[in-house]
């Protein structure tokens, strides 16, 4: 890959504007730091080709995983790779603030309408904001930090409980290492954990941890793991780490030397954490699994302490608090007729009642006429105004309001990305099929939809000439042809109270 840089400034003004993915502007802040050194931009297809085969970059260089930048195809088409002065893409944010500039030295077709584009990076700004700027140091700010010797690095893609902190521990005495933990902060962590809160629950076991340099690092998890872990091998080693504490599938590919602990479990004869089959099986305690960790918060019981240090499970607590206060999304889906706007009706005056909750009711009609007006009934209008209401209830959500939606949305894709969304956002979504025959639907036809479309006065009309793709991941499914709306109410109230979001009542004395 080319070193240099050929664009000069006022080229850059007309330059056209991308915002990558989430992944990827993980990636654009790791090459413009230098932790993938000795990448300089995103890869070409020369580099692409040369890593597949022989795990080297075209000019020979050892590097074992794709790199890579993709855009629209008619934002590539617009960009002359052989033209200095037609070449200049400017990456930005999430909110468009420029973050770097991309010389454009190929591109090519990816699949229909992505393509592929490479060449080299030049930062543009400040270099980024956000939580916890001043712990995001570049490999060689934190290099000049760290003593001689050995570096024994963590990647701390969780919160640190006990049985963790006496691995770190034991590895660092072994190896007489100083440590390095390095904090992902490119995506959320697991149970939907934002970055934030994941520094701030590593931090909060800092007192527990030997000698140690904390940062945090924008890397984010690729599906494929074995890169993911050739990647993270490469990070750390750009960051100094001589000595790399495997946290689950760990491979090296940058000379470093990986340790994989020995599983430990708690000795209840004296409180000590030791390797398991050390303890007798009667005085051994197996740790708890994320599941059971996530349970025990989603219901509000504290994390014990023999295996959660307090500070760090009040961390915990604060970032995930019990689900009956924490924000969440009803998603009511089903045909034009089914019901479901007289059940979410129903829903939110129940939990308005109540008064634990802030609730939000958003009505696909009234979503239609005052966040989507203008937008038709394609699928690609119909798809945008679901992303439209799944936006907006996450935010709602996000600060631990109840958001309850009742569009049609009948694809399954947008329906999925809703609940991402609210995932996202640290919040629930329960899905409600309401599952009410077409036949009783075209029935009720309360607006006469069904009507005109038989009479071929309507196009677009789900269930008749447009397809309504029925949930295979309903949290909760209804039939108001054989519920009245009362009892579809408390179904749906019964099923929040069974799950925790919902305070179950007193009976009446």
């Amino acid at each position: 890959m080319s070193n240099g840089w050929v664009l000069p400034d006022e080229l850059l003004r007309d330059a056209p504007a991308y915002t990558p993915r989430p992944g990827e502007l993980a990636d654009l802040e790791l090459l413009l730091t230098g932790a993938y050194a000795p990448l300089t931009g995103f890869m070409t297809r020369a580099d692409l080709v040369s890593v597949s085969r022989r795990a080297r970059l075209a000019d020979g260089t050892p590097w074992q995983v794709a790199v890579t930048l993709q855009v629209p195809t008619a934002l590539a088409q617009g960009l002359d790779p052989r033209d200095p002065a037609r070449r200049a893409l400017v990456l930005t944010d999430g909110e468009g603030a420029p973050v770097a500039a991309l010389d454009v030295t190929d591109a090519w077709p990816v699949r229909d309408g992505v393509a592929g584009v490479g060449g080299t990076l030049r930062r543009l700004g400040d270099g980024g904001h956000g939580p916890f700027q001043r712990l995001r140091r570049t490999p060689e700010e934190v290099r000049a930090l760290l003593p001689p010797g050995r570096v024994l690095g963590v990647i701390a893609d969780r919160p640190l409980h006990r049985p963790q902190l006496a691995q770190i521990a034991h590895a660092t005495r072994t190896l007489g290492a100083h440590l390095l933990v390095l904090i992902p902060v490119g995506e959320d962590g697991p149970g939907g954990l934002p970055p934030e809160s994941l520094v701030r629950a590593v931090f909060a076991a800092r007192d527990r941890m030997p000698p140690a340099t904390l940062v945090t690092v924008p890397l984010s998890r690729r599906r494929d793991e074995i890169s993911d872990a050739l990647l993270r091998a490469r990070v750390s080693a750009a960051y100094g780490v001589t000595h790399l504490l495997s946290t689950g599938e760990m491979l090296s590919g940058a000379g470093l030397r990986v340790l994989v602990p020995r599983e430990l479990a708690y000795d209840s004869r004296d409180g000590q954490w030791r390797w398991r089959e050390d303890i007798p099986p009667r005085n051994r305690r197996l740790a708890l699994t994320q599941a059971e960790i996530d349970d025990l918060l989603d219901r509000g019981f504290p994390l014990p302490e023999w295996h959660t240090p307090p500070a760090v499970a009040r961390e915990l607590a604060r970032a995930r608090p019990p689900r009956r206060y924490r924000g969440l999304v009803v998603f009511l889906t089903g045909l034009s007729g089914s019901g479901k706007s007289t059940v979410a009706r129903g829903l939110s005056d129940a939990l308005r009642e109540g008064g634990e909750r802030t609730v939000t009711l958003l009505d696909g009609d009234v979503v239609r006429r005052e966040l989507s007006a203008g937008l038709g009934f394609d699928k690609a209008d119909r798809d945008l105004n679901v992303r439209r209401i799944g936006w907006v209830a996450a935010e709602i959500a996000r600060h631990r309001g109840v958001a309850i939606c009742c569009p049609i949305a009948p694809y399954a894709a947008a329906r999925a990305t809703a609940r991402e969304m609210a995932l996202a956002a640290g919040a629930g979504f329960v899905l409600v099929h309401v599952a009410t025959p077409l036949e009783v639907c075209e029935r009720r036809d309360r607006k006469g939809l069904y009507a005109r479309a038989r009479a071929g006065l309507l196009t677009g009309m789900t269930g008749v000439d447009d397809p309504y793709e029925e949930p295979t991941d309903a949290d909760l499914v209804l039939d108001t042809s054989e519920l009245a709306v009362d009892e579809a109410v408390q179904t749906v109230l019964h099923h929040l109270t069974e799950t925790g979001w919902v305070e179950p009542k007193l009976p009446p004395l």
